[in-house]
């Protein structure tokens, strides 16, 4: 038998009784292309593609990409469903201060 239990309450989830999601995050390192210019397009790029894969092959890159890519999944009851629905990025939680006017 699955055991089941809400990821952020703790609330036991029994198949078949409660209602269950599943929440999936992907967090990975935006990739903004630059502009392509005349002069880009004028150039043989070859040379650089070719340098870079030789510098590819002589360092171990493999733990910078799994740095910038990060996946989670959790279980959630009904009830913290609503709550993450309505506010995925937890703002709410957000400790917010009022000063006064000295």
């Amino acid at each position: 038998m699955l055991h089941v239990t809400c990821d952020l309450c703790g609330k036991e989830l029994r198949t078949g009784e409660d209602q269950r999601y599943v929440v999936k995050i992907e967090a990975y390192a935006a990739h903004d292309p630059a502009e392509i210019t005349e002069a880009d397009l004028d150039e043989d790029h070859m040379e650089a593609v070719s340098q870079l894969l030789q510098e590819c092959e002589e360092n171990d890159t493999s733990a910078e990409l799994v740095e910038t890519y990060k996946n989670f999944r959790y279980d959630l009851c009904e009830e913290c469903h609503k709550r993450f629905v309505r506010d995925p990025m937890a703002r709410e939680k957000e400790q917010k201060f009022d000063f006064s006017k000295n």
